[in-house]
């Protein structure tokens, strides 16, 4: 993927500039206004266009009220890892006086580009969860302040959130190994295009298993599709493989509960027969039976440093990147 420096964003000054007419004039021309002259009106046009200029809502701000859209990308609105983080975008949104408009891919990389283009057309500024480089590089090359969540192939040119799930695994399956267990299962995430790259959980998790004199393998690891459902399904394959896991760990928490849900289901007691821990802590994670022990992110810091990332940019920062790091919260479960 392209790692050039984001590109300036082309203005309404440097139309105007180049068609040499006044701020004002451009103005009129992109947003149809009667008061110019239609010969006028069509050259100042031909040059926004030769230009690449985009009309944005800031920009078309100049004949009324100015008011700045955030755009906010997010995979799916019932996952309920997002919302905390929308909280937080939303709350630090407000805190400035801007506006968000909430797009969703529906967890669809297919997706993800024609969102992107929406993205680009009606919005200035964005924070996003996407994963398609296409879809990445259609935002960061509109010039518009962008900040890219929850990525490990974040181009280094864009600005980025990330979680620091390396210092994260290393908690949980330290924890683990504390109260004597040997043999992990991790239930990964499969789905994910970013899967098997070595900066993914799967990935952390055997670098973690052997930093603690663990022969942990490929073997160790499970494809979970990213639901309770997915979660109970790999748990079965767990059991069925006859790996003799006396510890589970999830790619997230409903992966973690759906799996803990089904040992119980077929009569293993939790955590005496296997101990179950999840990823993200989400509130879920705190109302089931046993509570589950998970790695907690504080999602709505997530969100808010996004926006300020963002804020920053409008004043020509460069780029940059917020590090959450997860902090393990040991319940029943394990």
């Amino acid at each position: 993927m392209p790692t050039s420096a984001r590109p300036r964003r082309i203005t309404i000054e440097d139309v105007a500039r180049s068609a040499g007419v006044s701020r004002q004039t451009v103005s009129r021309a992109v947003n149809d206004k009667p008061e110019i002259d239609p010969a006028t009106r069509q050259r100042v046009l031909r040059v926004a266009q030769s230009m690449g200029y985009r009309p944005s809502r800031f920009a078309r701000g100049m004949v009324g009220p100015r008011l700045t859209t955030l755009g906010l990308v997010i995979a799916d609105v019932l996952n309920p890892f997002f919302p905390e983080v929308v909280s937080g975008v939303l709350a630090a949104a407000d805190e400035r006086g801007w506006q968000v408009a909430v797009y969703s891919t529906g967890s669809a990389l297919e997706r993800e580009t024609a969102v992107a283009r929406t993205v680009v057309d009606h919005v200035d500024a964005c924070v996003a969860f996407l994963l398609d480089p296409g879809a990445i590089e259609l935002i960061h090359r509109s010039g518009m302040p962008f900040v890219l969540l929850d990525n490990e192939h974040r181009p280094p040119s864009v600005n980025g959130g990330r979680i620091d799930f390396a210092t994260g695994m290393r908690q949980a399956v330290g924890h683990l190994v504390e109260r004597g267990h040997r043999r992990i299962a991790m239930l990964d995430d499969r789905g994910r295009p970013d899967a098997g790259d070595h900066g993914t959980r799967h990935s952390l998790f055997l670098r973690a298993a052997a930093e603690h004199g663990l022969p942990a393998d490929e073997d160790w690891v499970f494809p979970a599709a990213n639901s309770l459902e997915g979660g109970a399904a790999a748990m079965d394959d767990v059991l069925a493989g006859g790996f003799a896991a006396t510890a589970v760990l999830g790619y997230n928490d409903l992966i973690a509960i759906g799996a803990m849900r089904r040992a119980r289901d077929r009569g293993m007691r939790v955590p005496e027969d296997c101990a179950f821990v999840g990823c993200d802590g989400l509130t879920l994670s705190r109302l089931v039976d046993p509570p589950l022990t998970t790695l907690t992110v504080d999602k709505e810091l997530l969100g808010r440093a996004a926006v300020r990332q963002v804020a920053a940019q409008m004043t020509g920062a460069g780029t940059g990147e917020t590090v959450i790091v997860p902090r393990l919260v040991v319940r029943a479960s394990s």
